[in-house]
């Protein structure tokens, strides 16, 4: 279950954060379309109002489930709003304006426009602008028949780069390469590993600086996509091989919901534990996390499409 919260820096503390808010997410990435179920959100909701004891932000949804509208709130003057707009649940249009002091920053506020190709082999075009009508970037991405990601090309002020994506198939693992104007940036392998009496999906991704390994990252997750461990390696330049640094272990409620997240480093072991409330809704969310034992709480208010959902929660227990 992935849970997206915004990237700056009023949610970047929540252990639910495991990508980076943006539709397209830099040099080797593409266009994606978000929905409640990235935000690990259950039914119709229209609106998810998240609030901590540092920051509030407010996420809107189509009634298909797209997401169409964030407002980030600093202070009652001061808010960011990002809007998304749609043709035939394809991104057309993402826009960020910025205020301050009530009045919109022209200078810091800029707009997507994408624009998709299907003649031949798609390819989606993304042009960036600043509200003061600068050309900013322009991104072209493009796909092969099966519909993957095969090369990125940024044309900018400041020149021309150009990424490449490969795919290879070996004894059913699939590694991605991602190669930026020549270097190698990013191998992302996947395979499936029988576990006892469960069949688990495992991606390895490592990480180049300049062309040289730097790190990497091992994730181990269930039919689910819950994620249930992850290793992290450091790239030892004498032994020429990468060397774990953190093992990261997940345990998940009845519900599903995340129950525990330990962090072992050595003999080092700390521990995490959620605890939730519920919404009255069917199926529920929850409108209240605590993580303990740092006390940290995150609390949504939830309007939902359909009449029916009401805003009480319900007792809190611990994972469930």
């Amino acid at each position: 279950m992935i849970k997206l919260y915004f990237a700056k820096s009023l949610f970047s503390r929540l252990p639910l954060l495991l990508l980076s808010l943006t539709l397209f997410m830099g040099r080797g990435q593409e266009p994606k379309v978000f929905s409640t179920r990235d935000y690990g959100l259950s039914g119709k909701v229209k609106r998810c109002l998240v609030i901590t004891d540092y920051g509030k932000e407010a996420f809107d949804f189509r009634e298909d489930g797209l997401l169409e509208k964030i407002t980030t709130v600093y202070s009652e003057k001061d808010y960011d709003i990002t809007y998304y707009r749609y043709k035939d649940s394809s991104l057309i249009e993402k826009r960020i304006e910025n205020y301050r002091e009530d009045k919109l920053d022209r200078q810091t506020s800029i707009a997507h426009l994408f624009r998709v190709d299907t003649v031949g082999n798609k390819i989606i075009r993304e042009q960036i602008y600043s509200y003061q009508k600068e050309f900013l970037d322009q991104f072209e991405y493009a796909y092969d028949t099966l519909g993957n990601l095969t090369g990125i090309t940024r044309t900018s002020n400041e020149g021309i780069d150009h990424t490449l994506i490969s795919y290879d198939t070996l004894k059913r693992e699939v590694t991605r390469t991602v190669e930026v104007n020549g270097l190698i940036e990013k191998s992302v392998r996947t395979a499936e590993k029988k576990e006892k009496d469960r069949t688990l999906k495992v991606e390895l991704v490592k990480e180049y600086l300049k062309g040289d390994p730097f790190r990497a990252t091992e994730t181990f997750r269930d039919t689910m996509g819950r994620k249930l461990r992850e290793l992290e390696y450091t790239y030892d330049g004498e032994k020429d091989s990468f060397v774990k640094s953190v093992e990261w272990v997940f345990t998940y409620g009845e519900r599903g919901f995340l129950k525990s997240r330990v962090r072992k480093q050595g003999k080092q072991e700390s521990k995490q534990e959620y605890i939730y409330q519920f919404d009255a809704h069917d199926p529920p969310n929850w409108t209240k996390e605590i993580i303990t034992p740092q006390n940290q709480y995150t609390t949504r208010r939830i309007t939902y499409y359909e009449e029916e959902a009401s805003g009480k929660a319900t007792n809190g227990e611990k994972g469930r």
